[in-house]
């Protein structure tokens, strides 16, 4: 017929293998994993919630009474596939077209996928090396979206783009309807 002023005052925390053991509170976290190297703790109710989403409590965070908590080991961290868009790799591709290579001695050599027998045209246009090297960089900067490379014999062949026709159909209210050729671009 009184107020009671005691209660539980323990929380719970339960290991992956299925043994519990209570501790009194107030009591933080990471007094709890000092034991445990490689373990975190996680609220029960955060598990439930969001599964193996569910976020590690902090280290100064300080466990509830009456509460269940898990004692579970961090996975290894595993680094992540890198997986590359087209886009991506369109622009890895445009940089290995053009890669520079650095000597000891100071001297640049440039690589460069220019058709062969456009090189031969250069070399025979030009009045010495170095006038070919200039109308080549020139090629290049000039021109960098005129050719598509194949990747079957290394042979570069100019293409044109050319879209395809989409049609696009209105329905009105009267159960007709009619179709309108679009040009994509």
């Amino acid at each position: 017929m009184g107020n009671s002023l005691g209660g539980k005052r323990s929380s719970k925390v339960m290991k992956i293998n299925g043994e519990t053991f209570k501790l009194k509170t107030p009591v933080t976290a990471e007094e709890v994993v000092k034991d445990y190297p490689g373990h975190v703790l996680l609220e029960s109710e955060a598990v439930k919630r969001y599964g193996i989403g569910a976020k590690p409590l902090f280290p100064f965070q300080k466990l509830e009474p009456n509460r269940l908590y898990f004692l579970v080991e961090l996975p290894e961290e595993r680094v992540p596939r890198r997986v590359r868009s087209g886009l991506n790799m369109s622009a890895w591709r445009s940089v290995s077209d053009l890669s520079l290579l650095k000597h000891k001695s100071g001297a640049v050599r440039v690589k460069m996928r220019i058709p062969k027998a456009e090189v031969e045209r250069l070399m025979k246009e030009s009045e010495n090396e170095a006038d070919a090297a200039h109308k080549i960089m020139q090629l290049c900067m000039v021109k960098p979206q005129l050719l598509h490379w194949k990747g079957d014999h290394g042979s570069a062949v100019a293409q044109g783009f050319k879209g395809r026709q989409r049609r696009v159909s209105f329905v009105p209210i009267n159960e007709g309807g009619s179709q309108i050729p679009v040009n994509s671009k």
